[in-house]
């Protein structure tokens, strides 16, 4: 699943490409694209019609495209005109589950259709291209939600449980310090904990896990600030450095908005890594079965925490 570096690159990508043009029409071609708005592909496609995309943010792993401007257009039965109703004064924005495959992609509107095209976003202006969305296996989507009030980033409220990131120049290293010794849980399953820090999943939390020299179960109730300062630091280093090469991508499911591939697969230390001589020691990177997911470490680099006895 895309994190934080793949998501970011997307946002990029479509904040040149989409946003400040104004929807024209929407097709919706599979409605498990849509499953997540509830009210169904008609109601999605009639909101959208004659708003503006506003410009593409990210908060994690997650993506959303703010909308505004005149009515908001209600699904109506199908033959019937649209109706218009009056907006409340909320936000709206549409959010983007890129799941296991989801892409969206900027192409010109002649181009052929891909096979496992489930979205068709097209614009009432003289450029060419239109927005898809393409899921191989379906498990991705887009939904229209209100915003959280105020918000200045025009937050989906469905994610407003949601952290924000290492990235974020908003993010509080002190209050996220403070937060890991609390919650007396392992050093991985914090960094994969969504409402503690966002955007971090299984190959960014390994990699910075092997810079830092910390096994993936270390407890993180003996962290001292240095410690945490020190994995930041890492998650941070990591991160920029995927983003500098367009992210991690090991099959063609995970592409930019111009389809183009990542190449931060080929400068992992960790992940993907089993039985290669780690790069520090040359001692063979390890794995194991972890939470349904695998882990990858270095067992001299990352040594296991030594177990305690008694309460």
């Amino acid at each position: 699943m895309p994190e934080l570096p793949e998501v970011e690159v997307v946002r990029r990508g479509l904040a040149r490409w989409v946003s400040g043009r104004t929807v024209d029409t929407v097709e919706v071609l599979h409605p498990r694209a849509i499953r997540r708005h509830a009210a169904g592909a008609a109601d999605f496609a009639a909101r959208l019609k004659g708003l503006r995309i506003g410009e593409a943010r990210r908060r994690g792993k997650y993506l959303w495209l703010p909308v505004a401007g005149g009515e908001i257009r209600s699904a109506v039965p199908e033959g019937a005109p649209a109706a218009l109703v009056p907006s409340e004064g909320h936000g709206l924005a549409v959010l983007a589950h890129l799941g296991m495959s989801g892409q969206l992609l900027v192409q010109p509107q002649d181009a052929p259709d891909e096979k496992h095209l489930r979205v068709r976003i097209r614009f009432d202006d003289a450029e060419d291209t239109e927005l898809r969305f393409v899921d191989q296996r379906t498990f991705g989507g887009l939904s229209l939600h209100d915003t959280v009030p105020g918000d200045a980033d025009d937050l989906p409220d469905v994610i407003a449980h949601i952290a924000r990131d290492p990235l974020d120049v908003a993010f509080d290293d002190a209050a996220f310090h403070d937060a890991l010794r609390r919650r007396r849980t392992t050093v991985k399953r914090a960094l994969l904990d969504q409402s503690l820090i966002s955007g971090v999943g299984n190959i960014y939390a390994d990699e910075a896990l092997w810079r830092s020299r910390l096994h993936y179960e270390r407890p993180t109730a003996g962290f001292t600030r240095p410690r945490t300062a020190e994995l930041l630091g890492h998650v941070r280093e990591v991160m920029n450095a995927a983003l500098a090469v367009g992210g991690t991508s090991f099959d063609s499911l995970y592409v930019n908005v111009n389809g183009e591939s990542g190449y931060f697969a080929r400068s992992l230390d960790a992940y993907g890594r089993a039985d290669e001589p780690c790069r520090r020691c040359g001692t063979p990177i390890r794995r194991r079965p972890w939470m349904n997911r695998s882990s990858y470490f270095c067992p001299r680099c990352q040594r296991p925490p030594r177990p305690t006895h008694g309460g």
